[in-house]
């Protein structure tokens, strides 16, 4: 399939084909598809609200590797696209080199800061939200164990880990925590087999709750964790629905908004870091019908409370990207 086949719509294809420079903003997926249920997912929900509040229309591009991304942002900048949006931090390098190129065109990108005056970098504070939902896993765990399954293993990943395992333990310091990684490539970020396995061998160490931070492939942890009877827990996207009654809940992050608030932005977007954290509603915990039986008050209550505390400044959440380490294992 070609980048030019890529591009979803009518008038996506008009522009990228005739060279006209229409002010449609523009979205990039990243490995793992649009439908991962998941990270991408969530960039797409943002989009689709702004289509359904605007009309407007916009391009969008889903990655098959990892050799398209230059050619991509290149593409899209020369059509007219404005801004331009990306997620994953795997785009970093490419639009440090290409944003210097396209001075009039505003990008953002979801997951990386990137030094250049036209580009809006959005950042989480990931290990807030992990740290809530660990809260969580530690009071609903009946066994005392409780597991961690990561996608690709990078230095974003283990942020979520370290502050799920700090969640953890500050609900029960007795708690054990088993952690995997599905993989050193892009490829684990799309592996749903691989984590079904893993969930399963963790099961069988005694893990009776297990967090997911893996895009597609944690729907195989979930898919798992329901047929094996235990309760899991989503990431990025709500994934409450997706086994009702068995996710425990989701840590939320909200990349929709980030797409959005570009979207809405246009070609006046901001640029500079933006930090989404947990005072900005930028992560946080699902709560729904659908798993409205499985949080108890208690476990409503220790979550609200820390989450007041981490906003306040009186719980201080290590953020594993600042040096690389977790003081809690």
């Amino acid at each position: 399939m070609t980048l030019m086949k890529q591009f979803l719509g009518a008038a996506a294809t008009l522009a990228l084909c005739s060279g006209a420079a229409l002010a449609d903003p523009a979205l990039i997926y990243d490995l793992g598809g649009k439908f991962d249920k998941s990270f991408n997912e969530a960039a797409f929900n943002g989009a689709q609200r702004w289509v359904n509040e605007t009309g407007g229309s916009y391009k969008e591009l889903e990655m098959q590797s990892e050799a398209q991304r230059e050619q991509a942002l290149r593409r899209l900048a020369e059509s007219g696209a404005n801004p331009i949006v990306m997620t994953g931090f795997a785009f970093g390098d490419v639009l440090n080199s290409v944003a210097p190129d396209y001075p009039d065109t505003k990008f953002a990108i979801i997951d990386m800061v990137v030094d250049q005056p036209n580009v809006r970098s959005v950042v989480f504070t990931e290990e807030q939200g992990s740290y809530l939902v660990g809260i969580m896993a530690a009071t609903a765990s009946k066994t005392g164990t409780v597991g961690f399954i990561g996608g690709m293993d990078i230095p974003l990943i283990r942020k979520f880990a370290c502050g799920y395992v700090q969640g953890v333990k500050a609900a029960n310091p007795e708690a054990k925590v088993i952690q995997n990684m599905t993989g050193t490539t892009p490829a684990a970020w799309n592996d749903p087999v691989k984590g079904a396995e893993l969930t399963k061998a963790q099961i069988s160490q005694g893990a009776d709750v297990v967090y997911a931070a893996a895009g597609g492939t944690g729907i195989g942890v979930l898919q798992a964790a329901a047929d094996e009877g235990i309760l899991s827990i989503g990431v990025d996207s709500n994934q409450n629905h997706l086994h009702p009654g068995k996710v425990l809940t989701s840590m939320v992050k909200r990349v929709d908004n980030s797409v959005y608030e570009a979207f809405v932005a246009g070609a006046e977007l901001e640029t500079g870091v933006v930090v989404m954290d947990l005072a900005k509603e930028g992560v946080g915990y699902a709560l729904d019908e659908h798993n409205a039986e499985l949080v108890t008050d208690e476990m409503k209550a220790a979550a609200d409370a820390a989450s007041a505390k981490i906003q306040s400044g009186e719980i201080a959440v290590h953020d594993y990207m600042s040096d690389n380490t977790c003081p809690v294992e």
